[in-house]
């Protein structure tokens, strides 16, 4: 085993490819093909399985991936002390539902990050696409939600892809809506009183089932449905057109501004936050420093909100 296989080994699972990996690391194909076969040998494991959509890591493949990225760091980290190159670059990649303190919490990590190389990554993805993010290596934490409704479907899915998960918080369900709703005033809604405006909600693709809704209550029978793939996008019809979607109820002024409120929502469901990662495999410091920054970031919400 050599750290060059490890390094192709890494890239191929970043970018699910061995001629992407290949193209990236300016070698031929046939020779990245060849180091991971080698490994693969040596090593008496299957890391890979080829699909028509590239190749995915296997379940052993994805434990192994996360020695191989310490065994990197620590090499590269070695390398930079004592042969007096530049710092390695920094690396880390998250995925999650559309969430603003998913994002306050990133642009807190990207602030304090003083390194002179780093590449961060911000997917808000569909529930299925964050599963496979984090099941194939391409971000290394996941982060989505549980309901009453959804808990036993989607653990049983994370439980198959070997995938641990960390409750991060709890949250009661709001109602997102324009401050010049005509419910605006009130403080608090029911679904009764949703029942006359358009609900907005995340596509959910090609994998699309209730279960991987983002909003609660999303099998309730809805006159008027908006259905939009972006954040942006959802509050802009939000005002718009007097629409409302359930959510977290964190908002966010400095990225969301003030045309949107958050109003309670009298229910007896509620969204645990959880985040997703790999069974066995340890985390980054990064990994570990941005989850720090997330918590910290809901607690001083709250605590403002209650002042």
């Amino acid at each position: 085993m050599t750290l060059t296989q490890l390094r192709y080994l890494i890239a191929v699972a970043k970018l699910n490819s061995y001629r992407a990996a290949a193209q990236s690391l300016y070698i031929s194909q046939p020779s990245i093909s060849k180091a991971i076969s080698s490994l693969e040998k040596e090593m008496e494991i299957e890391i890979f399985k080829r699909t028509q959509n590239g190749v995915i890591l296997t379940s052993e493949g994805q434990k192994f991936l996360g020695y191989a990225r310490q065994v990197v760091e620590q090499a590269d980290l070695l390398e930079s002390k004592y042969r007096h190159k530049s710092a390695p670059k920094k690396i880390f990649a998250i995925s999650s539902q559309h969430y603003s303190f998913v994002v306050n919490a990133f642009v807190s990590l990207v602030k304090e990050c003083n390194e002179p190389l780093y590449e961060f990554s911000l997917r808000e993805q569909r529930t299925f696409e964050i599963i496979e993010d984090v099941k194939n290596a391409r971000s290394e934490l996941g982060i989505l939600y549980l309901s009453k409704f959804n808990r036993e479907v989607i653990l049983h899915i994370l439980e198959q892809n070997n995938l641990d998960y960390t409750v991060i918080f709890r949250a009661l369900p709001h109602v997102f809506i324009s401050s010049h709703h005509p419910l605006a005033q009130k403080s608090s809604l029911t679904l009764e009183d949703l029942k006359d405006y358009p609900r907005l909600s995340y596509d959910q693709g090609l994998n699309n089932s209730f279960y991987f809704a983002e909003e609660l209550h999303s099998t309730l029978p809805c006159k008027k449905s908006l259905v939009v793939t972006d954040r942006a996008t959802l509050f802009n019809l939000l005002v718009g057109l007097d629409g409302y979607t359930i959510a977290s109820g964190i908002l966010s002024k400095k990225l969301n501004g003030s045309l949107i409120i958050s109003i309670p929502l009298k229910s007896e469901e509620h969204m645990d936050i959880i985040c997703i990662n790999p069974k066995g495999q340890k985390l980054s410091l990064l990994a570990k420093r941005y989850l720090e920054l997330l918590d910290k970031y809901v607690r001083d919400y709250h605590l403002k909100t209650q002042n």
